[in-house]
């Protein structure tokens, strides 16, 4: 398993803490591994295996515990026969009915420290947020970063560049099987199919699904663009498919609430508010995104952003798109008191193109970091801000 300190570190100060660690993200973004991760620190701190319970509801095998009247009585019997503090962990656990229930009766009533996993947001927006009232911490996992794509390829003996990431994508799974193209598209489409007809389409109860993926494709097809949810119904009204707004924004939010897509609020640097219009998406990988609208090397400025966009993501900032003085910067960083202005491109070949990108900062005062981040050998920094090279600033620390 490709080890992810970013993660661990985070969960590491609530570990027998009376809260349920909550793990969500795409679907095969690496969760289930997260739990393992977990359970190997557990054991290196001097906790037994014996003390973990550890449920992977996706296994057919366990689908008679779907039902919680069956669920619950093998949870108290298997925690009955546990030396010390009990550990237990639940993966995809959205599959069993009112899950929220047992979930909070552990908590409440047993001395077991629990984790669980789920594949869509709504995880604790109703009643499963409720039951918790606040006892609950929640993280989200995404697919491997460039630092951790590296790992996992090095670990396999396969080739690791950044153009690699750029054409492979982050999916765990693919970045650590030595695949053709043919098999990770496969791959990946699969996985998209399953969010988009497994999750979205059963759980909102779609029943024009074409309609629903030509949203998706609009989004993925744009990424690194404002739009509004009433740009796509006009797009796909010339295309003869009647929508209406407020359906594009319930499906834009599906897309969401399953983690395919990341919505990057846009955020006024100067009044230090966030706009409430013309959001940019970003897809959760790339790679998965090639896969579905194709491999996208002429939107290789989207694709950059989008690898930067997710980058901040993982490292656990906010991430939104600055506005200033009528100007875009591509991304505002911001995390406790830390902020980091991005602006990112493909190459600066041209005086306009460094005249643009380091003059998207010239109206903000403040002195926090301003990065200029390209895939250019050469670097040009000036008047204070960084210029770096988009593998090196992917795998920094100092950020």
């Amino acid at each position: 398993m490709v080890n992810r300190p970013q993660y661990l570190d985070r969960i590491a100060p609530f570990i027998d803490e009376d809260v349920v660690k909550v793990l969500v993200g795409l679907r095969r973004s690496g969760k289930s591994d997260m739990l393992r991760l977990i359970q190997r620190r557990l054991v290196e701190e001097g906790r037994k295996p014996e003390q973990f319970i550890s449920l992977n509801f996706e296994d057919y095998s366990l689908t008679p515990l779907h039902d919680p009247d069956k669920l619950y009585p093998y949870l108290m019997k298997r925690l009955e026969g546990i030396d010390g503090k009990p550990y237990v962990f639940l993966d995809e656990v959205q599959e069993v009915r009112d899950f929220e229930k047992i979930v909070n009766s552990l908590r409440a009533t047993t001395p077991a420290d629990v984790y669980i996993t789920g594949s869509n947001s709504t995880l604790l927006s109703g009643e499963l947020a409720t039951y918790l009232g606040g006892r609950y911490v929640q993280f989200e996992v995404y697919p491997f970063g460039y630092a951790e794509f590296v790992e996992a390829r090095t670990l396999l003996g396969a080739d690791h560049s950044f153009e690699d990431f750029l054409r492979i994508g982050g999916m765990p799974f693919v970045a650590t099987h030595d695949w053709d193209e043919d098999s990770q598209r496969t791959y990946l489409t699969d996985i998209y199919r399953s969010v988009v007809l497994r999750d979205i389409v059963r759980r909102h109860r779609i029943r024009d699904v074409s309609l629903l993926e030509r949203v998706a494709l609009f989004a993925m097809q744009n990424i690194g663009n404002t739009f509004s949810a009433s740009a796509i119904a006009a797009y796909l009204k010339s295309e003869r498919l009647d929508i209406g707004v407020q359906t594009v924004i319930n499906y834009l939010d599906y897309f969401c609430d399953a983690f395919l897509l990341e919505k990057m609020p846009r955020y006024d640097i100067a009044g230090k508010q966030v706009l409430k219009t013309m959001q940019k998406y970003y897809v959760a990988d790339h790679g998965l995104r090639g896969a579905v609208v194709g491999d996208g090397m002429d939107q290789l400025q989207g694709l950059l952003e989008n690898i930067v966009a997710m980058e901040g993501l993982r490292r656990g900032y906010r991430v939104s798109v600055g506005a200033t003085a009528g100007k875009e910067v591509d991304f505002v960083f911001a995390k406790g008191d830390i902020r980091r202005y991005v602006q990112v491109t493909y190459l600066m070949q041209s005086q306009k193109t460094i005249d643009r990108e380091f003059g998207a900062f010239d109206s903000i005062a403040d002195n926090y970091p301003k990065t200029v981040v390209s895939m250019d050998p050469i670097l040009r920094p000036r008047n204070g801000i960084e210029h770096r090279r988009i593998d090196e600033f992917l795998l920094a620390e100092d950020w």
